[in-house]
Formats: C-alpha cells, sequence, structure tokens
C-alpha cells in the first residue's frame, strides 16, 4: 500500500451563491454540469444550487462549488484575507489573452493585475464574481 496515493478528484470553491459562482465558470470555461446538476426551469426551486454543484469537462479537473452562509472576499495581493488557493488557466497566445480577457470581464470578473506585456510569461490576474483570484496566461 506504500505506491497508493491520493489522486484530486476536483478543486472545491466555497461561495454564498453556489449556481451563479458555477455559471460564472461554466461560461468562462466552457464547462457542463454534473447529470442532475443543471439549472431548473425558470421560476422552480433550485435546491441543488443551495448546496453544492459540480462542473466537467474538457481536459481539467472537475471544479465544484460549496454553499457556505458567509466568505469574505480574498484581498490579495494586499490587505487582511490571503486568496488561499488560485485557479491557472492558459490561452495559446496573447490574441488569445486579449479576446479572454474581455469575456471574462463581460463575465463579471475583476481585474487584479495586468501583466500582459510581459515578454516572458503574459498574464492577467482577475477575482471571480465571488472574490476568489484567477489567473490567464499564455502557456
Amino acid at each position: 500500500m506504500d505506491d497508493v496515493v491520493p489522486t484530486i478528484r476536483q478543486v472545491v470553491l466555497d461561495t454564498t451563491d453556489a449556481r451563479a459562482l458555477a455559471e460564472f465558470y461554466r461560461a468562462l470555461f466552457g464547462l457542463r454540469y454534473r447529470d442532475g446538476d443543471e439549472p431548473p426551469a425558470e421560476g422552480e426551486p433550485d435546491p441543488r444550487g443551495k448546496d453544492w454543484l459540480v462542473l466537467h469537462g474538457g481536459d481539467g479537473v472537475p471544479l465544484a462549488f460549496q454553499q457556505v452562509a458567509a466568505l469574505p472576499a480574498a484581498t490579495w495581493p494586499e490587505g487582511p484575507v490571503p486568496q488561499q488557493l488560485h485557479l491557472d488557466a492558459t490561452v495559446p497566445d496573447v490574441a488569445a489573452l486579449d479576446a479572454q480577457h474581455a469575456r471574462a470581464l463581460a463575465l463579471g470578473a475583476r481585474l487584479l493585475r495586468d501583466r500582459s506585456d510581459d515578454p516572458q510569461e503574459p498574464l492577467r490576474v482577475y477575482a471571480d464574481p465571488a472574490g476568489h483570484p484567477f489567473c490567464l496566461f499564455v502557456g
């Protein structure tokens, strides 16, 4: 059993609005809901959206969203609330970085740091609608 190691199953983000944050990342990364986690018809109750949702697709690790009563937004890069965890996502070139910048902002992200002119590693750091930092960079 010494050669058995855990496998990362998913990354879980706490949020005060699981459905809204899941929708942000679903649109940003082109993910899909786990069967049964899809949004209900308009006007119908959304019990799963008030508890736990999972998105998957693409080549990455699934993202899960856990409803919490309160969550102080990270104040990174300065301030009393550290980021604790962040997501990194890559694009193939600077043109794609610029296109995804516009998409991220339109979806509700907030720009925290812009190093898109860095010749070694062009990147931008954002906060998602719940305040979690994430990076988009050329890689």
